[in-house]
């Protein structure tokens, strides 16, 4: 149920630093979310075009969605930590990454036939 996804103006780098990528973000999602790594969903979205600030330098936008509520202790925690990582693996700064939290209801979210409300 949880998602992390990343769109980026930086052009792919090497598969095996996106697998990378994906895979810390997947552990530290269901970590800082406390839920089953079975559940979480990553996807990257490299080489999409972009502005930030009015200018084309790279840039990122991560979307995080999850059913029940983040709040902003876990927000702040993790908006550091995935700046951090992208930064690793994309080298997009952190003052150039927006991240977007989004709480959804059970019912609003469904898997395998069904929903988780």
């Amino acid at each position: 149920m949880p998602l992390i996804k990343v769109q980026t103006s930086v052009e792919s780098p090497a598969k095996t630093t996106v697998e990378d990528l994906l895979k810390q973000l997947s552990a530290s999602l269901a970590k800082h979310l406390n839920k089953p790594e079975s559940y979480v969903m990553t996807a990257f979205e490299p080489g999409t075009a972009m502005t930030f600030g009015g200018t084309s330098d790279p840039t990122c936008y991560i979307q995080i969605k999850s059913v029940g509520t983040m709040g902003s202790d876990k927000t702040q925690t993790m908006s550091q930590d995935f700046c951090a990582k992208v930064q690793a693996s994309l080298g997009v700064p952190p003052n150039r990454t927006y991240i977007d939290f989004a709480d959804s209801q059970g019912a609003m979210w469904g898997w395998n036939g069904t929903t988780f409300g």
